[in-house]
């Protein structure tokens, strides 16, 4: 089944950008804005379906969010209309540790305007907003945040960095072996399946807003507005469903719902 550009473009609410590097940032604003990254599936049992008709039918159709694979998977898809050149890698999450584990994200590295750009619609946590320049170890401000990459001789990766607290923390690391379909299945398997993953056992919701972002892991919301974190926990499942349908706009079915407010012990 063909990629169909239009549907996907109206998902995320934007007209078609030309394959430049403002195109770039256009694309990942507004998919990071209009699609919640979510671990729904893997967290009641059910491997995400990496197949293209399969992530159209979900995100596009349905109105879901998904995680890593499935959210640059899309994307991917879109870049390839558009014309972009690019090269997936599988980047290992360190979340402030000085390494990180298994190979389990998939993000971009884009070339346009003949400079390399880090894109990723598909991080659940505090990531860049607009694509990041590949070819610096300077800082990179983007509205509230600034980022950075470095390269770390001891591993061979580079690392993105967030500044917080006035020091560096780790977000993920990566290099540029090449990554082929059987990787990511793999990887898939292991994020939803193995109980060391933390998007097997926890509930992780995460999605951009006008006025910053919106975070909840487990029964703990969090809204980061202009530097400020303000959090408060969600006690019944009436609540939840209010968070995942409305504020980060995932429609969830009512047995989903009741599924989630089950394991999270939701009355």
């Amino acid at each position: 089944m063909a990629f169909k550009l239009n549907d996907y473009l109206d998902r995320i609410g934007l007209a078609k950008p030309e394959p430049s590097a403002e195109g770039l940032a256009l694309l990942q604003q507004a998919q990071l804005n209009a699609v919640a990254f979510e671990n729904i599936n893997p967290l009641l049992g059910v491997l995400p379906d990496l197949e293209p008709p399969a992530l159209t039918e979900k995100i596009i159709d349905k109105g879901r969010g998904g995680y890593c694979f499935e959210l640059n998977g899309l994307l991917g898809l879109a870049l390839d209309e558009l014309g972009f050149e690019y090269q997936p890698i599988l980047a290992r999450v360190r979340m402030g540790r000085g390494e990180g584990g298994p190979r389990h994200h998939l993000a971009y590295i884009v070339e346009a305007e003949g400079e390399h750009w880090l894109v990723d619609a598909g991080f659940g946590g505090p990531s860049h907003y607009h694509p990041l320049r590949m070819d610096t170890e300077q800082e990179q401000s983007q509205e509230d945040d600034v980022f950075r990459i470095r390269y770390e001789a001891d591993s061979g990766e580079s690392v993105l960095e967030r500044r917080q607290d006035g020091d560096w923390f780790s977000l993920y690391s990566f290099d540029r072996a090449a990554v082929r379909r059987c990787d990511l299945d793999a990887a898939n398997v292991l994020c939803s399946t193995w109980e060391q993953s933390p998007l097997s056992q926890n509930l992780l919701l995460c999605r951009n807003t006008d006025f910053g972002r919106i975070h909840l892991y487990n029964t703990t919301f969090t809204e980061f507005r202009a530097g400020e974190r303000i959090s408060t926990i969600v006690e019944t499942a009436e609540h939840l469903n209010a968070l995942v349908r409305d504020d980060f706009r995932i429609a969830a079915s009512d047995a989903e719902l009741s599924g989630i407010a089950s394991y999270l012990g939701l009355a």
